[in-house]
């Protein structure tokens, strides 16, 4: 691809590494958060919070705003918002960055079972006891379906509601090892279920189920469209950015 003077960045967050490309971005440049979680008030940048209304309203947003690149650095499971990214991209004419978290990859001594969706995770569930959620606010919405022999613990970026079945923690990564294994311990964790987000904030949890011989749930990875260009970590993205910038 021919390289030409990116002015203008839309960087579209929402995971840790998001924040670290936007901490190196200037006043011009636009970060981009669907308002899950907290938004940073420390960076130089702009920061936008909310959605843009589809792949148009998001095209509308690239012309209005003179962007120049668009850098999709949403989650692994953001499908729809790397979708609209990359078809917005072709609308207005402009290219697409994505940065593609690599996913963890369980080992000789791992015990994961895939899971395509919500069917399967709860089917797969049916012989436990005392599940860990870390799928984010998504269980949520299924607290009424809870059976009578489980007890949920559901841990998100923010507190909510639970019930007299499930209890909800609020906390975010980076996670100690330690704390991770009391968590375990103290709430008799006998299954985990993750999404595959590649992340090492959270990987520790991974660490604690294989040292417990426990059982993983995976949420399988939704297929992410091809962007003009992807990379593997902040580290390239930087490079390239500096190399166009």
């Amino acid at each position: 691809m021919k390289k030409v003077a990116i002015k203008r960045v839309l960087l579209l967050g929402g995971v840790t590494d998001a924040l670290a490309i936007a901490r190196t971005l200037g006043p011009q440049h636009i970060y981009s958060l669907a308002g899950v979680g907290r938004v940073p008030t420390d960076l130089r940048c702009e920061v936008r919070v909310g959605g843009f209304g589809g792949v148009d309203g998001l095209a509308n947003f690239v012309q209005q705003t003179g962007i120049d690149l668009i850098l999709d650095a949403t989650h692994p499971y953001a499908a729809q918002m790397s979708q609209n990214a990359v078809m917005a991209a072709k609308l207005t004419g402009v290219p697409c960055w994505a940065l593609r978290r690599p996913a963890w990859q369980p080992g000789p001594d791992d015990d994961w079972r895939e899971v395509a969706d919500w069917a399967e995770l709860i089917a797969a569930l049916a012989p436990f006891q005392r599940p860990l959620f870390t799928l984010g606010r998504e269980p949520l919405q299924h607290l009424h379906e809870i059976p009578a022999h489980q007890f949920w613990t559901l841990r998100a970026l923010d507190i909510y509601p639970g019930n007299e079945r499930c209890e909800v923690i609020g906390a975010r990564g980076p996670f100690r090892l330690e704390d991770e294994r009391e968590l375990f311990e103290t709430r008799n964790i006998d299954v985990l279920i993750s999404k595959n987000s590649g992340s090492t904030a959270t990987e520790p949890k991974l660490e604690v189920a294989r040292e417990r011989g426990m059982p993983v749930l995976v949420l399988k990875r939704p297929v992410l469209p091809e962007a003009d260009q992807a990379f593997w970590s902040v580290g390239e993205v930087l490079d390239a950015l500096r190399d166009v910038g």
